[in-house]
Order: C-alpha cells, then sequence, then structure tokens
C-alpha cells in the first residue's frame, strides 16, 4: 500500500495530559490502595501477612472472583486486538477474538476446582508440581510459567506503551518505565487484595467507556448514529477494498478465511496464556472454596462482552469512517485501530476515554503479573531451594522485591522491543508457539492420575522445539527462505506453531506414560502442602494470628463440608464449562461460517443489540453482584469509621462487644487484642 493511501494517525491530546494519567492516576489509586488497606487492617484485622499477600485469605467471594478474571483477561490487547481483527476480516473478527479466549477461562473453572480440591493450602500451582513429581518437573515448568508472564506483561507494556503515544505524544520508552510505578506501589501495600479491589474499580471504568462509544456509534453520532447507517457504511467500504478470502468479500460475513486461521492462534495461544499464567490460579486460590467455581463461570460468560462489543464497535467504526484513506499495517499491528475510531467517534473526547480506558486495563492486568511473578520466586524459589525455613516476615520482603525487580526488567525488556520494531501484535500470535507446549501435562497434573514425571519433564520442552521447527519452516517455505519480523508474524506460519506446540504433547506425554508406566498418583504429596508461619508478622502489628482472615484452620466437620461442596461442584463445572465451550465454537459460529452467510442490515440490528444487552449483563456480573455479596462487610466498615470520625465508643456493635473504637477482636487504640472469645468472621470482601 502506497503512502498516499495510508491514514497518518497524529497525537490529539498533549504530552502533559499523558504524562498527567499515566503518573496522576496511578499515584491516585496507589493513594487509594493505601487506604483501603489500612482501613481492612484496622477493621477486618487484615494484616498483610505473607498469606494474605499472595491469597487474600482464600476468601474472596465469586463475584470478586469474577471482576478481577474479568479484569485481568481485559490487557491491552483485548481490547486493541480484537479492533484490529475488527478492521481487517470485518464483524466475525470481534466474535472469533471473543470465542477464541473465553473458552479457556471457563474450562479453567474446572481446573480451580481440583487445585482446591487437591491441594487446599497450594499458595502457586508450580508448588502443586513439585509435590507431584519433584525439582526437575518443577523447573520446567518454572521455566515456562515465567515465559508466560515475561511474554503477558511485554504485551500490556508494548500495547499501552503504544496507545499513549500514539494519542498523547509521550515517548514510548518513557511510557513503558512510567506505567508500571503506580501498580507497583499499590501492590506492595496491598497484595492480591489490592489486586482485586482495584480490578473492580478499574473494570468498572472499562465498562462505561465501552458504552459510551456504543452509545455514540450506534445511536448518536452525527455521521453513524445508527445500525443502519453503520452496515450502510461498511457495505461502501467492501465495495472500495473487498477482503480477500471472505464471502463476497464482505465485512458483514462470519465467513472469512483469514479470519478463521486467526481464531485458531487466538484459540490456541490463550490456553497457554490462562492455564500457565499462575495469575489465574493465584484468584483460584484466593477464592473462598466454593465461590472458585461459580467466580470463573460468571467472569467467563461477562468477559465475552468485552471484546465483542469493542471491537464490533471501534473496529468496525474505524472501517466506516476511514473514507478513500485506509490505516497502515505497521498501524493497524501496533494497535491504533481503536483509538483512530475513538477520535473519529467523539473527537477530543474520545482520545481522553481511550487514554482512560488503556490506562485501565494495562495497570490491572499488569498488577495480577505482578504477584503472579512474585508468588513464583517467593515459593518456588526462594522458599522452595534457597531458604526452606523462611517464615512470613522474610517471605513478604521477597515477594516486595520481586515486583519491584521484575517491574524494572519488564520496562526495559519492553523497550528493546520497541526499538527492535515488534509490537503488541506479534507478540500475541508468537506466544502460542513459544508457551503452549505445557499446557496438556500441566493441566494432566490435576486431572490425570497416570503421567509420570517423565511425561511431565519432556513433553514441554520437547513441544516447544517441535513448535520452533514447524513455525520457522513454514516461514522459510513460504517466503523463499526469508525470515524477520514481518514474514514470521503471518498468519500460516503462526498457525503451524502454535498447533504443533499445543497438540505435540497430548501425543508425546500419553506415549511415555505408556512405555516408562503410570505413576498412579494418589494426590497425598498435594495436600501435605502447608500454610506459612505468619505468627511473627501478626505479632508485630499486635493482632493474634487466629483473628487474621484465612489463618484459623476449619475443624472436621467444616473440612468435610467444603470437601462436599467442592466435589459437587468438581461434577458441575465438568459439564457446564464443556457444553458452554461446545456452544461457543460450535454451535454459534461454525453454522455460520459454514453457510456463508452475509448479514442483512436487520441481523446487523440485531447483532449489535444482543452485544449491547450482554454488555448490561456483564455490568450486573461484575460491578452490582460484588456490591451485593459484600454489602455486610462493606457497612460494617463504615460504621467502624464513622466511630472513629465521631470518636464515639459503643459497648455493642451487631451483638459483639467493642472495646475502644473497633469491633471485638480487633486492635483497639492501645495496640492491644481483646475479646478473642468473640473474633468477628472472616470477611470475603471486598
Amino acid at each position: 500500500m502506497s503512502s498516499a493511501d495510508t491514514v497518518t494517525f497524529t497525537a490529539p491530546l498533549s504530552q502533559g495530559f499523558g504524562y498527567g494519567i499515566i503518573l496522576g492516576l496511578g499515584f491516585a489509586f496507589a493513594l487509594l490502595m493505601i487506604f483501603i488497606t489500612w482501613a481492612l487492617k484496622r477493621y477486618q484485622n487484615e494484616v498483610q501477612t505473607s498469606e494474605m499477600f499472595s491469597t487474600a485469605g482464600r476468601s474472596v467471594k465469586s463475584g470478586l472472583v469474577a471482576a478481577a478474571v474479568v479484569s485481568s483477561w481485559t490487557w491491552a490487547a483485548t481490547l486493541l486486538q480484537s479492533s484490529a481483527v475488527a478492521y481487517k476480516y470485518g464483524v466475525s473478527g470481534p466474535f472469533f477474538y471473543a470465542s477464541g479466549a473465553t473458552v479457556q477461562i471457563l474450562l479453567f473453572a474446572t481446573i480451580a476446582i481440583e487445585l482446591k480440591r487437591r491441594a487446599p493450602n497450594a499458595h502457586t500451582f508450580l508448588e502443586v508440581i513439585r509435590a507431584r513429581y519433584g525439582t526437575p518437573v518443577h523447573c520446567v515448568f518454572i521455566v515456562f510459567c515465567l515465559m508466560t508472564n515475561i511474554l503477558v506483561t511485554a504485551m500490556l507494556l508494548t500495547g499501552g506503551s503504544a496507545v499513549m503515544t500514539s494519542l498523547t505524544g509521550v515517548s514510548t520508552p518513557a511510557a513503558c518505565f512510567l506505567l508500571p510505578i503506580g501498580v507497583v506501589l499499590y501492590t506492595l501495600f496491598g497484595g492480591i487484595k489490592a489486586t482485586f479491589i482495584t480490578d473492580y474499580l478499574h473494570t468498572v471504568v472499562i465498562l462505561v467507556v465501552i458504552f459510551l462509544f456504543a452509545f455514540s456509534a450506534y445511536a448518536t453520532n452525527a455521521e453513524l448514529g445508527s445500525p443502519a447507517r453503520v452496515y450502510d457504511a461498511l457495505v461502501e467500504a467492501a465495495s472500495k477494498h473487498p477482503v480477500e478470502g471472505n464471502a463476497e468479500g464482505s465485512y458483514l460475513t462470519m465467513r472469512s478465511k483469514e479470519g478463521g486461521i486467526f481464531w485458531i492462534i487466538n484459540l490456541i495461544g490463550n490456553f497457554g496464556t490462562v492455564f500457565l499464567d499462575n495469575g489465574y490460579y493465584n484468584k483460584a486460590i484466593a477464592a473462598s472454596p466454593v465461590h472458585a467455581f461459580p467466580g470463573y463461570v460468571i467472569g467467563g460468560l461477562c468477559w465475552f462482552a468485552i471484546p465483542w462489543l469493542c471491537a464490533s464497535t471501534l473496529g468496525i467504526s474505524a472501517l466506516a469512517l476511514e473514507g478513500s484513506q485506509r490505516l497502515s499495517s505497521d498501524d493497524v499491528t501496533a494497535g491504533l485501530v481503536l483509538p483512530f475510531a475513538a477520535v473519529k467517534l467523539l473527537g477530543y473526547s474520545g482520545a481522553v476515554a481511550t487514554t482512560l480506558m488503556i490506562f485501565m486495563a494495562v495497570t490491572s492486568a499488569f498488577s495480577a503479573q505482578l504477584i503472579a511473578v512474585s508468588s513464583i520466586f517467593t515459593y518456588d524459589i526462594y522458599q522452595a531451594y534457597i531458604d526452606p525455613k523462611a517464615k512470613g516476615k522474610r517471605l513478604v520482603w521477597i515477594s516486595h522485591m520481586s515486583c519491584i525487580v521484575y517491574s524494572i526488567i519488564m520496562a526495559a525488556f519492553a523497550t528493546g522491543l520497541y526499538y527492535a520494531g515488534v509490537g503488541m501484535g506479534y507478540l500475541y500470535l508468537l506466544m502460542g508457539v513459544i508457551i503452549s507446549s505445557a499446557v496438556f501435562p500441566g493441566a494432566m497434573t490435576l486431572l490425570w492420575k497416570g503421567q509420570n514425571s517423565i511425561a511431565a519433564a519432556v513433553s514441554p520442552p520437547l513441544g516447544l522445539a517441535i513448535s520452533l521447527i514447524a513455525w520457522l519452516v513454514t516461514t522459510s517455505k513460504q517466503y523463499n527462505g526469508v525470515l524477520n519480523v514481518t514474514t514470521t508474524g503471518e498468519n500460516y506460519p503462526m498457525l503451524a506453531g502454535n498447533v504443533a506446540a499445543l497438540l505435540s504433547p497430548v501425543i508425546i506425554s500419553p506415549v511415555l506414560t505408556l512405555v516408562f508406566g503410570s505413576q498412579n498418583y494418589d494426590y497425598e504429596s498435594m495436600r501435605q502442602i502447608r500454610k506459612v508461619d505468619d505468627t511473627e508478622v501478626a505479632t508485630e502489628a499486635h493482632i493474634d494470628i487466629e483473628l487474621v482472615p484465612g489463618e484459623t484452620t476449619p475443624d472436621e466437620s467444616q473440612s468435610e463440608e467444603e470437601t462436599r461442596k467442592l466435589n459437587k461442584a468438581a461434577l458441575y463445572s465438568r459439564t457446564l464449562t464443556v457444553f458452554m465451550a461446545f456452544a461457543l465454537l460450535i454451535l454459534w459460529p461454525i453454522p455460520m461460517y459454514g453457510s456463508s452467510y452475509v448479514f442483512s442490515k436487520k441481523f446487523f440490528t440485531g447483532w449489535v443489540v444482543v452485544g449491547i444487552l450482554w454488555l448490561f449483563c456483564t455490568l450486573f456480573g461484575v460491578v452490582v453482584f460484588p456490591l451485593y455479596e459484600g454489602r455486610e462487610s462493606i457497612a460494617r466498615v463504615v460504621k467502624m469509621m464513622a466511630y472513629d470520625v465521631m470518636g464515639t465508643r459503643p459497648a455493642v456493635y451487631r451483638g459483639r462487644k467493642v472495646d475502644g473504637m473497633q469491633s471485638s477482636g480487633a486492635v483497639t487504640p492501645t495496640g492491644k487484642v481483646t475479646e478473642k472469645d468473640e473474633k468477628v468472621p472472616e470477611s470475603s470482601v471486598e
């Protein structure tokens, strides 16, 4: 495409605005989380022990789990890459992105339940690997899990910084180094609980912005303003530049050859991103035992609407509003379709809204990556191999240092990728090639008692070798031996590498298990994983360790009841998640793809309406529902804060004696713990 045919995207906002958002909003969230962490410690006994930092007391309810899943899975790529594929392939792109990345979250609900059943005291998924197979397999999976976190974080920073640069003119390397600062601060103070709370707040902002764009494009915009007018603009766009491989060259069909290839790459690559990202296991571990399954199912279904409607609005609007000039392929790969459309729709306001939305998406997902990596360094490297006797205070320090060092390293790495010309879109497609070979043996650790240690250790690196060969050989064959960022990033080479990575261990692992003998594992060593001794941290905070959420050991009857509920949830999870995956991958898209149906104006209108209604359901599921679940704890904290402000000292609060200004069991103004026989129930808020 010649330069005359392309449109140059210029920054509509000032650099001052960009730095103000990155630093000002980042520090604002950090201050808010410092305050919330203080309040939770004072009124809910949530001291930042090593257990609280990484597991939130294993007491988070399903609504907040769902909100955290939605926020963590809403990366920069969710918004930017989905809009890019909508721009390239039409209406099929948003659906292929959404369905190809929702299935993994739904299926992960089964893994989450099995993790709670098999290893109730685990801090990371890698601890489970070590408990079953020992050191060699543990080391293999440490490498693959850290590669997953590195790739995801690199995508966050490269995509987020590219958008910040395009919208505000902020230096891309500066954005790479400045974006993590506020996130590191609030993560250090609040641990995974801070991640859950900020995930919730970020999700609210992102949903509001998507609604703003959707109603502008389909209801109020002067140039578009209705589904019918958007439809007409897409028909005109297809007549000017038809899509090769789409039915009738139309943007209004699910029959898209290149879109279908992207769908498979997306589906395979995201298995690794979910099943090997310790952040998702962290959320499963932090969930109350009976809330892990509904949390992930609600989160998966709610998340689907975000990329679907966001891309169906902004990717489609970019096509409808670009006129005779098109965005360059480099801009599309860099993720600039979304900001281009936002500015076209709402001008300056659209640029501001996009900056806020991308900032929220990057920082919330980055916080989850910090907790994931710090957990691995703390429990799977430091405690496992450096100081096995380390207790809570030391482990908290290691967690903090891990967050800081990892942020600096990743900022430098993302800057290097920028100068090397490697963008978010390339990393997104490459991800599955690098990490997906560990998905099958990792999942089978919890699901198949037969897999032996040799199969678990050998199949990931062997699968990686096979995937790299498939990827590079396909590139070489297709492009006459030319290997560079452009040729290796094309769809067919990436498809070959992704498929080889995910499927080769499905053959290798069973064969090695058959050759070297079944392990016939009884899962007992997983159950022997123990919590960390955090008594020292609680003592320094003048709080009885048993009053800290998650520290009290359940009695035998409680354990039996939890086990019964988990066994029931395991049955439901396998049935429900398999059905929903079948519906999203087969029942819905395949008939539309196979029939080569081109949308009519009425059908397109219905398509848009369903997307908007689904996003309203998301709003209820991850914004309203968590508040409803946490209403009692929120009311308790607010009342106790009011008592503090007014200086009153009620003798009884909700049936519990209060000494000083706090409910029983909490720290009094003198720093002493009182009324230990009347403990406040563990909270799961919130």
